[in-house]
């Protein structure tokens, strides 16, 4: 109810708003969403880089130094990237400056894409990945969330429930040109306040990442399915007691496969039109 009442308040404010330089309304390209940014992208491109520039200077952050595991994340990484510039999103991923860092983090299932197209995987998530298909179905929904400006669209939100429709007049920006980034901004990007702690999107942003996101995967030529076996390991180390912090929460993951199974023939009719790419199995991790 509270949900459905944001909504109906986003409508409205969106429709009064019209096309102030403050407020932006939009319409998700691919499911036709709206969607309230008070943000420009320049400043999310900002906030993206600094809140990437303080997880990799965090001391417990180690990036990794090999080959067998940076080379993987690269091609796919590189894959997805071609991928966005030929979707609905192509001007904003041509707009991005794209990077990837592997993190070298065996205990963390985690990735993340900030606004900007400044990428980190922890090496954790190979494991439940098991492929670069499915590594590449993780990546995808990750950049779908940069793409699709989600933690803009959060951050507006917040905004606009915190100060009613006084927000009008507020607009958000960075403090004194402080390098670091407040715990408030790091959530709404999805990074918690604890750097390698990621934090859930909502339901309907989860959605519409897993959703674009085996699109964008089907289209760089990675088996869309293996989205669907990925998920299956999450549920179990999940029911097993195991730790799969990645997208742990918000939908299920019954409801996940369920909605990834719906989609797969419109992603599976994407990918029977590229050069598949080989089912190359990540490394194994731990022990080195």
């Amino acid at each position: 109810m509270r949900t459905q009442k944001l909504i109906r308040v986003i409508t409205m404010f969106c429709l009064l708003a019209g096309g102030t330089a403050l407020v932006g309304c939009e319409t998700n390209p691919y499911t036709g969403r709206r969607q309230l940014l008070m943000t420009s992208i320049g400043q999310e491109v900002q906030m993206g880089a600094q809140a990437y520039d303080q997880v990799k200077s965090d001391p417990k952050m180690r990036p990794s130094q090999d080959p067998r595991e940076i080379e993987p994340v690269r091609r796919i990484a590189a894959r997805i990237v071609e991928a966005a510039k030929r979707s609905k999103y192509a001007e904003m991923a041509q707009q991005f400056q794209w990077e990837v860092t592997v993190i070298k983090d065996d205990k963390t299932a985690n990735a993340f894409a900030l606004p900007g197209g400044k990428m980190a995987v922890y090496t954790g998530i190979f494991p439940m990945a098991k492929t670069e298909a499915g590594l590449a179905a993780v990546m995808g929904h990750e950049v779908v969330h940069a793409l699709a400006r989600h933690g803009a669209e959060r951050m507006s939100q917040g905004q606009l429930t915190n100060t009613l429709l006084q927000v009008a007049g507020a607009a958000i920006g960075l403090s004194g040109g402080n390098p670091m980034l407040g715990q408030a901004t790091m959530a709404a990007l999805g990074v918690g306040a604890q750097v390698g702690v990621l934090l859930p999107f909502s339901r309907k942003h989860e959605s519409e990442a897993d959703y674009v996101g085996i699109l964008l995967a089907a289209d760089a030529g990675y088996d869309p399915r293996e989205s669907i076996a990925l998920w299956e390991r999450m549920g179990q180390a999940s029911g097993g007691g195991g730790q799969a912090e990645f997208l742990s929460t918000h939908p299920g993951h019954d409801t996940r496969i369920e909605q990834l199974k719906e989609w797969m023939p419109e992603a599976m009719a994407i990918y029977q039109k590229r050069t598949p790419m080989p089912p190359a199995p990540l490394p194994e991790i731990g022990g080195r």
